[in-house]
């Protein structure tokens, strides 16, 4: 199998909005995640809007490594397993997503009128799309700049 030389450019300016949109996505995550960072803990619990922060955050943090990634590959042809990669990214973000605001959907542990609470399980389902999410980030890294030596 031949690998083409690429037809553009490297990718620098993709690579680096990537790379800005996942430092602003960490940010907003961590924001989400643990306030207290940031001096703005006001409850010991975890609300829902501090869910939907860090859900945004995780969100922001899967299309700046995507389009990091994406520069990567620039002008050579993404694998099967990139395409795969990028699709375990969008699932895991919709596992994040569907086990963080279970409460607000309605088949959470805590429905209403019970002020919602970040539970267990919702940790545990976030945990797994994370997971997800970066098995996605793996699959979508390019090995086409290892040459098998002859």
């Amino acid at each position: 199998m031949s690998v083409s030389p690429p037809v553009r450019g490297n990718g620098r300016r993709s690579m680096r909005i990537g790379l800005i949109l996942t430092i602003i996505g960490m940010i907003l995550f961590l924001l989400g995640a643990d306030p207290a960072l940031f001096r703005l803990d006001r409850s010991p619990k975890i609300g829902m809007v501090q869910i939907f922060v860090f859900l945004i955050g995780l969100a922001i943090i899967c299309v700046g490594g995507y389009i990091s990634l994406a520069s990567v590959w620039s002008g050579y042809q993404k694998t099967i397993a990139a395409d795969i990669g990028l699709r375990l990214v969008s699932t895991g973000y919709v596992i994040a997503v569907t086990s963080g605001m279970a409460d607000a959907f309605g088949f959470g542990s805590q429905s209403p009128p019970v002020i919602p609470v970040f539970g267990e399980w919702q940790v545990a389902g976030v945990l797994i799309g994370e997971a997800v999410i970066a098995l996605g980030f793996l699959l979508m890294i390019p090995f086409h700049h290892v040459e098998k030596a002859q």
